[in-house]
């Protein structure tokens, strides 16, 4: 869960990035410093889902994320999808790790 999370994260976080490429030559600085402080706190959120406040930081920065759509209206579509991943990532996550720890399980239970 946690591998797939901060790889989603990052990719979030890399996508913003190209956004504030698009956005540069219609909006304001303002705009353009909130995409790159949204961009880096993606980042460095992925670094903190190994903690367990991690998944909580990262879905509130799927909130800041979205909000960027505010300033380039193409990237509400791309939010969406970016946090469709991110949800996926989390549920997908949780059954890996079930399985994992049943396959650790069983194999501690062999002689």
């Amino acid at each position: 869960m946690k591998v797939l999370g901060a790889s989603v994260l990052i990719a979030e976080s890399m996508t913003l990035g190209f956004a504030i490429l698009l956005a540069m030559k219609d909006h304001s600085q303002a705009a353009i410093i909130y995409g790159c402080v949204v961009s880096f706190l993606l980042f460095v959120s992925a670094g903190l889902v190994r903690f367990p406040g991690g998944f909580v930081i990262g879905s509130l920065m799927q909130i800041a994320m979205i909000a960027f759509g505010f300033v380039e209206p193409s990237f509400f579509i791309i939010g969406v999808v970016l946090i469709g991943l991110w949800v996926a990532a989390i549920v997908v996550g949780r059954k890996g790790e079930a399985a994992r720890a049943a396959l650790l399980a069983a194999a501690a239970k062999k002689p």
